[in-house]
This record gives C-alpha cells, sequence and structure tokens, in this order.
C-alpha cells in the first residue's frame, strides 16, 4: 500500500533502547511495526480504526498509543530524539483542528453581534419608528 510510514533503521536504533521491555501480560508483537502505525495514524490523521492493516490490529496499535501516553514513554522518546541530532530541526505541530458537526453554532443558529462603537456609527437599516401610517385599510 502506498503512503505507509515505517521507521527507518536508525531511527530505530535510537528508539530500541529506551522502550520498556519487562511488562506483564501478553506476549507483545512487533514494537517497529506497531510505533510506525502509530507514527502513521497520527502523521496521515486518520481514525485508528482506518489504520492500515500492515501495522496490525488498530485496537493494538490505539491502546500502546495511550497506555505509554499516560507512562510518558513518548516524552523521553522525543527527549532523546532531539538530543542524538540536535542540528535537525524537531516540531511537533498540528496544522488542522478536527471540530464536531455541530461546533459552528449553539442552538437556533450561529449569533453574531456587533460591537457597541460599530453599531453606533452606522445608521439604521430598517424603517424608523418615528414615521407615522396614515394609511387607512379599504375594508373599512
Amino acid at each position: 500500500m502506498a503512503g505507509e510510514f515505517w521507521l527507518s533503521d536508525r531511527q530505530w536504533a535510537v528508539i530500541d533502547p529506551l522502550l520498556p521491555k519487562n511488562q506483564s501480560g501478553a506476549h507483545r508483537v512487533d514494537d517497529r511495526r506497531v510505533i510506525s502505525g502509530i507514527i502513521h495514524v497520527l502523521k496521515v490523521g486518520c481514525r485508528w480504526q482506518d489504520c492500515p492493516s500492515v501495522y496490525g490490529p488498530p485496537t493494538t496499535i490505539y491502546n500502546r498509543f495511550r497506555r505509554w501516553t499516560i507512562k510518558g514513554v513518548w516524552r523521553r522518546l522525543f527527549a532523546a530524539l532531539v538530543a542524538f541530532s540536535p542540528n535537525d530541526v524537531h516540531m511537533i505541530d498540528s496544522t488542522s483542528a478536527k471540530a464536531h458537526r455541530s461546533a459552528g453554532g449553539g442552538k437556533g443558529g450561529p449569533t453574531s453581534r456587533r460591537s457597541a462603537v460599530r453599531a453606533a456609527d452606522v445608521r439604521p437599516r430598517s424603517t424608523p419608528s418615528s414615521m407615522v401610517r396614515d394609511v387607512s385599510s379599504p375594508s373599512k
């Protein structure tokens, strides 16, 4: 599949010694594959369920990301990568923000109000209430 992300041998050599090794529970699958899957999801911005199957089960990828976030493993990995190559550009950035479809406004739609200064300077656009309606109805 095109567009997959895989850690290089050089990147893996820096990361591998910093990973937690002696963990209880089920036998861990290939860390390099799972970490590549995590980076792929974060880089592409897809849902965990939409992660390509070459990286392994999406639940494994998400659970590993979540557990290591709580334990601070990612922070240590990023610090080690920065220390390993201090002359490179290192950046964690989010250039897109996802919002729920109802985030555009509350119930009843968006309500935008003018500032008091602008409202005072602008002439009213409606008919002034001072106009007297002196039109009699033909039905009376």
